[in-house]
């Protein structure tokens, strides 16, 4: 029998200008062996990010893709510190070790919405935010996860409800 491999999130992307604090569950494998979040490139998250901020994020590095998210007010976070999962699929993940989303939300003056990228990001993270999340927009987003069955343009119209959260230049 082989045992399962616990695998763990990446830090926290935001600063004290962070408007918009996007949530997902946890990286998968191509994220873990990148050590970048959403490397997978049939994940759609940065094409998504990309719609909402009017830049070209996936031709930009990775860095430049984190610090483009930070320019226009949007923080990055998974709601699992870590957790046991074979693959890549948030149906697999098992004993997962939550963080303190609620401390952090407090710590971010400038914070006005939270999303959930998927249903996992949302249940785990409504539950760990308690009544901290009254005083937030909370927006569930579909996952950017090209598991996910939906068509292009159903994606696209749901993640561009945050284009009023976040910061043009």
């Amino acid at each position: 029998m082989t045992s399962v491999p616990r695998k763990a999130s990446f830090p926290l992307v935001a600063d004290a200008g962070t408007r918009l604090l996007v949530l997902g569950s946890l990286p998968g494998e191509k994220s873990l062996a990148a050590g970048e979040y959403y490397a997978n490139r049939g994940n759609h998250f940065w094409r998504l990010m990309g719609l909402v901020t009017g830049e070209d994020l996936p031709a930009l590095a990775y860095d430049d893709r984190l610090a483009a998210l930070l320019r226009h007010g949007i923080g990055l976070w998974d709601v699992i510190a870590d957790a046991t999962r074979a693959g890549s699929l948030d149906s697999a993940i098992r004993d997962p070790r939550v963080r303190d989303l609620a401390a952090v939300v407090r710590s971010l003056p400038a914070l006005r919405a939270i999303a959930f990228n998927g249903a996992t990001a949302a249940r785990l993270g409504l539950s760990q935010l308690g009544p901290v999340a009254e005083g937030y927009e909370i927006i569930r987003l579909l996952s950017s996860s090209g598991a996910c069955a939906v068509t292009t343009a159903v994606r696209q119209a749901d993640w561009l409800r945050l284009r009023p959260l976040v910061a043009t230049d």
